[in-house]
């Protein structure tokens, strides 16, 4: 399992990534470049999400994007 808390981390370099119930959007967290470097960080694993197809809102919390993650694996299981 990817540890994206430590994944934005390493990306925005900011602790307030490991509160609970922030939101990354509102917080300005995760801005777009911040968004760019996390689908290019998750591709390195394996987990090649497509952005245009991607609900905007499922970015906004560290569930979302770990919810994101769990759905595509169980889509791509080898």
């Amino acid at each position: 399992m990817i540890d994206v808390r430590k994944m934005l981390y390493d990306i925005c370099e900011d602790d307030a990534v490991y509160e609970d119930g922030i939101d990354l959007l509102d917080s300005g967290l995760l801005d777009s470049l911040a968004c760019i470097e996390l689908f290019y960080a998750l591709e390195d694993r394996g987990i090649d999400l497509q952005p245009t197809r991607i609900d905007r809102d499922c970015l906004r919390t560290v569930e979302g994007i770990e919810r994101l993650i769990a759905e595509y694996e169980s889509q791509h299981e080898g």
